[in-house]
């Protein structure tokens, strides 16, 4: 009988036995790919001016992401990444009610998780770059006098080193959706109840046995086309969040990581955020 190998072992040494620990983490890791892509495609096209993304990549994006999501962890914890549809599950009793508020959490944590992934990503860790201003005269026909700053990364760049939630160069609007200056908070309720109950209806319908059948493995994609639609008809008012931890979590790191306690702030006539 040989000897296990070292994959084998160390397989067998991080396997977790314990059902709830494993949902949570397949919760955590779904949630973590659907707003790492949700976010980088929001500052692609916002830190690049539109020229490298644009609303319709910005929504793809986030499309293509819960499509992710659901192949990461749907065999495991049900890959839900949203609290409205962990709810829905609880009131179609697919879903116990003790489950629900670990949950949330998890999927709280894993979006606050991905907003510190993307302000990594697209924002550095805030270092000054210095290049030598070079000049003739030198030995080998140059020298080099001062030194110059040079352009960070892309969040850092598009707001000349300013975190800002209001004004022409914001980036909060990177990791949290804000609404239209014309939302009020009645008009902003209702529409992100309507959108989030087509998404509920959407999804329910998709995974009922007694529709027409998806082809089995296709549910992600057929989901992915459903968020894809509601952001394209639905996301003028509020951005179309359609999950409250996808805006709390990256909210919640927006207000840590600098943005400061304005990314609560409503403002009758100019939204969460804005200042009058």
């Amino acid at each position: 009988m040989g000897t296990p190998s070292f994959l084998t072992r160390a397989r067998g040494l991080l396997r977790i036995r314990n059902q709830l620990v494993r949902e949570c983490l397949a919760e955590l890791l779904a949630t973590f790919m659907l707003i790492i892509i949700t976010l980088s495609s929001s500052a692609q096209k916002i830190t690049s001016s539109e020229v490298k993304g644009n609303l319709l990549t910005s929504y793809l994006g986030g499309a293509l992401a819960v499509m992710v999501g659901i192949y990461t962890a749907g065999g495991i914890s049900g890959a839900h990444m949203n609290p409205a549809f962990s709810f829905a599950m609880c009131l179609i009793e697919q879903f116990p009610w003790w489950k629900f508020p670990i949950f949330v959490v998890v999927q709280t944590l894993g979006s606050f998780i991905s907003a510190g992934a993307v302000y990594i990503l697209y924002y550095g860790m805030g270092e000054q770059h210095w290049a030598r201003e070079a000049h003739g005269g030198g030995w080998g026909g140059q020298a080099y006098g001062h030194a110059l700053p040079l352009p960070q990364d892309a969040i850092w760049h598009y707001s000349n080193g300013t975190l800002t939630v209001s004004g022409p160069q914001e980036t909060a609007s990177i990791f949290a959706t804000y609404p239209a200056d014309y939302v009020s908070i009645a008009n902003g309720f209702v529409d992100q109840v309507i959108g989030t109950g087509v998404l509920m209806v959407g999804v329910m319908g998709i995974i009922d046995p007694r529709n027409k059948a998806v082809p089995k493995g296709l549910e992600p994609v057929v989901v992915a086309l459903l968020v894809l639609s509601i952001e394209s008809s639905m996301g003028a008012n509020c951005g179309c969040p359609l999950n409250p931890a996808r805006d709390l979590g990256p909210r919640l790191f927006t207000y840590v990581a600098g943005w400061g306690p304005e990314v609560f702030r409503w403002v009758e006539g100019r939204g969460w955020g804005w200042q009058g």
